[in-house]
């Protein structure tokens, strides 16, 4: 999953940059509303992680734009803003959530989590399907009740197609969930990826769709 942090403090942006990588997400971070609204503008994000005092442009006002272009991506605003009233005015402008500084990482982590599984249309915290489950929270993956290890890209190719069963994501949008701007991307990445998911958890589980793209099919 790809997520976008918009911080200004060099210091959190830095700590919560290295904990979602650390915890497998490929993570883009901006430290001003104009810099947040142009990637906002020009990427495809499962998520936005976003501070309200930022230098440029305020949050509120990114938030608010987001919005009126009717991208629906999932909006967790941190900020030192502790106000009810603060809190009130986020959340109507379009945030899905709300944590306030300085918080709890296990619980802002637990947050992110739920946010994209409720984007995904599911509300139960682990994927299973056809015997295969995934485990956001621990990062298990079992097949048949045996445990399997998948590596972080791996993961990350599987878990979008798990998460919404015969819905089909073209190459593009995989590499768009597997990779922040600091990586390389080499041509044939998902495919080497998806190869490594078939040889641990059996040929059929991604399938390919010819022309499109791959899904996990529903039956």
């Amino acid at each position: 999953m790809r997520l976008l942090l918009v911080e200004d403090d060099a210091m959190i942006g830095e700590a919560v940059l290295h904990m979602l990588r650390a915890e497998h997400y490929a993570a883009d971070w901006v430290r001003d509303g104009t810099m947040a609204d142009e990637a906002l503008r020009t990427e495809q994000y499962d998520l936005v992680l976003l501070d309200l005092g930022l230098p440029k442009r305020d949050g509120l006002e990114v938030l608010r734009a987001l919005r009126a272009r009717r991208n629906s991506v999932p909006v967790l605003v941190a900020t030192a803003r502790d106000a009810i009233g603060d809190r009130i005015v986020g959340l109507d402008a379009g945030a899905d959530d709300y944590v306030v500084k300085p918080y709890d990482i296990d619980e802002l982590l637990a947050r992110i989590r739920a946010l994209l599984r409720r984007s995904a249309g599911r509300g139960e915290p682990v994927f299973e399907h056809k015997g295969v489950s995934l485990n956001p929270a621990t990062r298990e993956a079992t097949v048949q009740g045996t445990p399997v290890s998948l590596s972080a890209r791996e993961w990350a190719v599987l878990e979008p197609l798990l998460a919404r069963p015969g819905m089909v994501l073209s190459r593009g949008q995989l590499e768009e969930k597997l990779f922040s701007w600091k990586d390389d991307i080499s041509s044939n990445a998902v495919e080497v990826y998806i190869h490594g998911v078939r040889k641990k958890l059996g040929p059929d589980v991604i399938q390919t769709v010819r022309g499109l793209g791959y899904l996990v099919p529903k039956q």
